[in-house]
């Protein structure tokens, strides 16, 4: 489906029935990198109504000129919520630049969000100011590694932590669908230019009080995961997790764990709801 918002086609996917919940994903991939993790987790609940769409630039959505920076993309975002969902409370999960882009929208309208996942967040939006640790593959399936192309081989060892067949299907059918189909150009020149919000996203006027989950991966290379030890103080019904054996795609190198704390979190939005 397409939603148009300010003469900008975005496109979106919605499952099931029930509470609303919105999933921005990470920058320069589409909303594949959520579905792949989140829709089996689903797969034994009812009562959640699922909304995945592509930022514009990325996946199917449009690009344009006119979205030169992080405030207006926030901005259109709270526009594509009111249309597909008006006048609704919703959940939020936002994922690596998502997860900056969240909260923003935590800071613009807290009384309409009902809980919170933030995955591998982008908490420092300049690269060269986040904690981050030296990338180191900690797994390795050797047998798997030697059956691929050099290149490919090259790129899976410089962004994951765990090397295995599983781990590179997934990141396949995930993560690169995504990049395949990203407007580089727009992508580019946005990070050049208006990345980074106008304000401080995580100066809030008040603490925001419905339950969280913030996931990182200790080995996470891209955003780190320390510098998100830094905004717990924002939210007071956080459970803060922290995992081994996880980079930046923890939700593939983890997803049994992941699956686990998701669940437990759904739990908790829900007792929360009917309170």
């Amino acid at each position: 489906m397409d939603c148009l918002v300010r003469d900008i086609n975005i496109h979106y996917k919605v499952f099931g029935e029930g509470k609303p919940i919105i999933f921005i994903h990470g920058y320069g991939i589409d909303h594949h990198a959520i579905t792949g993790c989140m829709e089996p987790v689903f797969e034994n609940l009812n009562g959640w109504k699922r909304i995945y769409f592509d930022l514009p630039g990325m996946g199917k959505s449009e690009s344009k000129p006119c979205i030169s920076n992080c405030d207006i993309m926030l901005d259109l975002i709270s526009q594509f919520i009111d249309k597909v969902i008006p006048d609704e409370n919703f959940v939020l999960f936002g994922q690596s630049y998502g997860g900056y882009l969240a909260r923003g929208l935590v800071r613009d309208r807290p009384d309409a969000i009902d809980g919170l996942f933030l995955l591998c967040p982008v908490i420092i939006p300049e690269h060269g100011k986040r904690t981050v640790p030296d990338h180191t593959p900690l797994v390795r399936e050797e047998s798997f590694l030697s059956t691929l192309e050099k290149d490919e081989r090259e790129v899976f060892e410089s962004t994951s932590v765990v090397l295995t067949r599983h781990a590179w299907e997934r990141t396949q059918n995930e993560i690169q669908v995504g990049c395949d189909l990203a407007d580089q150009a727009f992508l580019t020149k946005f990070v050049d230019e208006g990345y980074t919000f106008s304000f401080d996203v995580d100066s809030l006027p008040t603490a925001f009080e419905a339950p969280t989950l913030i996931m990182t991966g200790r080995q996470d290379a891209v955003v780190g995961s320390q510098d998100a030890l830094g905004v717990l103080k924002n939210y007071p019904r956080a459970t803060f997790a922290m995992l081994d054996l996880a980079g930046h795609n923890l939700q593939i190198e983890q997803e049994t764990l992941f699956g686990q704390l998701v669940t437990e979190w759904l739990d908790r939005v829900e007792e929360r709801s009917v309170r």
